[in-house]
């Protein structure tokens, strides 16, 4: 009977190694598939456009020109507009829930913020461009025209006409996007922080703006780092709520307030009323190019990060 078991016991473990070898394998071919189906129908407009199409800003399905600089820049800008608003408030909201607000506060908050993150990003669009924008044309934009048109740095960036949608309002609505993974990421961090470093803190005569700042925050930097490199890659592939609220110009320009566009946006924009050929393979272009920023992106932060951890 022993045997029985013992026969019956490996060759669940072997079942079980496997399924997760076959699970590994086939994400491993699933990226590399992507990849490959990426490049074969990008590969005419990079063969005919070369390393041009990254820095090109022409984008005329006319004339069949194409270039990626006005969306990749407005990809950047508008996820680092996102990642820069959003990290503050999501680490002033972590430490609120883990250190001073009370259980049934903390928890209620937590639920709701994780509700957030379920939204979909449809609505955030449409909200962003029926209800924010109407409101930040009116609030904002006009009284940072006239507070900073003589400033010499701001008054570039805060310039033209307030439309409501651009740069700035697509990265606040990104913003709002990420900071429920930010918050949540955060939260679950410091709360794996043992009471004992908090009291010792305490102990010696820490205050809590002390033990939070120099005690809490600096044990689970790598894990807010992880945090940050996850948000990011959620702002750089977000399509629809930024496809409502960028304006969808094919431009670049120092001012946040005027309209651009990024990758998911032109793609979602134009893939469907493309015109030519050359126009689709242009398109995929972007594709391809933001699977490799991404996926630079989350290289960059795993290498970081197995630094910190082995410093």
């Amino acid at each position: 009977m022993s045997t029985l078991v013992m026969k019956s016991r490996w060759h669940s473990d072997t079942l079980f190694q496997r399924a997760c070898w076959s699970s590994a394998i086939l994400i491993g071919v699933l990226l590399v598939s992507i990849l490959l189906s990426l490049l074969h129908g990008a590969w005419p407009a990079l063969e005919k456009f070369g390393f041009g199409f990254l820095f090109s800003t022409e984008w005329n399905p006319i004339t069949s020109e194409y270039g990626a600089a006005n969306a990749l820049y407005g990809t950047l800008v508008s996820s680092f507009i996102a990642i820069l608003l959003a990290l503050p408030l999501s680490l002033a909201i972590g430490v609120f829930l883990t250190e001073l607000a009370p259980a049934w506060m903390s928890h209620s908050v937590a639920a709701a913020i994780e509700l957030l993150a379920a939204v979909p990003s449809i609505i955030y669009g449409m909200w962003g461009l029926f209800v924010f924008a109407p409101w930040f044309s009116e609030h904002f934009q006009l009284w940072a025209l006239d507070a900073f048109s003589e400033v010499p740095v701001l008054g570039l960036l805060f310039s033209g006409p307030p439309m409501g949608v651009g740069l700035l309002t697509s990265g606040i609505i990104l913003a709002f996007m990420i900071l429920p993974i930010l918050t949540a990421l955060i939260k679950e961090a410091l709360s794996t922080i043992p009471n004992v470093m908090r009291e010792a803190s305490y102990g010696i005569g820490a205050n809590r703006w002390e033990v939070t700042f120099f005690v809490l925050l600096p044990a689970v930097r790598s894990a807010i780092f992880g945090a940050v490199i996850l948000a990011l890659g959620r702002a750089l592939g977000e399509t629809m709520a930024v496809t409502f609220v960028i304006g969808g110009a094919q431009d670049m320009n120092t001012s946040l307030f005027m309209p651009a566009t990024s990758v998911s946006a032109t793609i979602a924009e134009q893939f469907n009323e493309a015109t030519n050929d050359m126009h689709i393979s242009s398109l995929l272009a972007l594709g391809l190019l933001l699977f490799v920023i991404t996926f630079a992106v989350m290289a960059v932060a795993r290498i970081l990060m197995r630094k910190r951890k082995l410093s």
